[in-house]
């Protein structure tokens, strides 16, 4: 890396803070290709290992709106270097989790500027060096003007994580919504780090608020989409929660919920839904 060049329940949150905060030292990422993406305007996307790592590329430099894991740091600053030599001015974490901010402390070292909502670097600073925290934190939205593009930074509520930030990119029409919405799996409610289902469906519909008919949607996981997609998440998790609502009151236990399977509908395209179904369970006040 050259610094000239570039200035549920809580078992199950804990196994997923344990892979994500520990996943660099587990996987093998001599292999991993970064893969540039144009989406809109000034925005690209770099596909690899882990989250999807929004840009704003242009004169003034480089907005970067997560970073992957740490192993990573040097082939997705040659990828970026494709796209633009100028400075990355800017580092947004859109949430807490190693596979979306494993890259910190090496991009802290060579002086880019960590940005995160307050609970993100409460979080990091219980596990991470200092180089690896955000040095700018926010409660309430902010904009980077950068790029010809108003870059807005806000967040939601507690979904995905405590900590979960929206970045909209104005000009261009696009939003990354960090893990919040995903189209590779069910919702990811990570109770351990202050994830809410009820939280998950108010920040999908502030995601389909702050979306038009033509917005862009970089997921955290997964392909660009569009506000028509966000609806269709957000209604599948309503729809599930309808559905383990009324199995809670009649008093079923998770394993009879999971066995009248209310996510069938579903299961071929987000894969394995017993995650999600035991946050939603136990959200509801669900008891085994």
């Amino acid at each position: 890396m050259s610094p000239s060049r570039f200035k549920f329940p809580l078992i199950s949150s804990l196994l997923l803070t344990f892979c994500t905060f520990h996943a660099s030292a587990q996987q093998d990422f001599s292999n991993v290709e970064i893969i540039p993406h144009h989406v809109a305007g000034s925005v690209w996307y770099l596909e690899g290992r882990g989250g999807n790592i929004g840009l704003s590329i242009g004169d003034d430099g480089v907005v970067m709106i997560d970073d992957q894991f740490a192993p990573l740091t040097d082939k997705i600053l040659a990828a970026i270097g494709t796209l633009n030599d100028g400075e990355i001015k800017f580092l947004i974490n859109t949430h807490v989790h190693g596979d979306h901010t494993g890259g910190n402390e090496n991009l802290g070292k060579i002086g880019v500027l960590i940005l995160a909502r307050d609970e993100v670097r409460v979080r990091l600073s219980a596990q991470s060096p200092d180089a690896a925290l955000p040095v700018l934190t926010y409660s309430d939205a902010i904009t980077i003007h950068l790029n010809g593009e108003e870059v807005n930074a806000f967040p939601v509520p507690p979904a995905h994580t405590d900590g979960d930030s929206f970045i909209h990119f104005r000009d261009s029409d696009v939003i990354h919504s960090g893990d919040v919405f995903r189209t590779t799996a069910f919702p990811v409610i990570d109770t351990n780090n202050g994830g809410t289902l009820v939280g998950t469906i108010a920040a999908l519909g502030r995601l389909v608020g702050e979306a038009g008919p033509n917005t862009k949607i970089l997921p955290g996981h997964g392909v660009v989409s569009t506000r028509a997609d966000v609806i269709g998440f957000r209604d599948m998790v309503m729809e599930v929660t309808d559905q383990v609502q009324t199995m809670v009151e009649r008093g079923m236990s998770y394993d009879q919920v999971a066995a009248a399977d209310p996510t069938e509908a579903y299961n071929d395209r987000y894969g394995d839904p017993e995650r999600f179904l035991r946050a939603v369970y136990s959200e509801l006040g669900g008891e085994d």
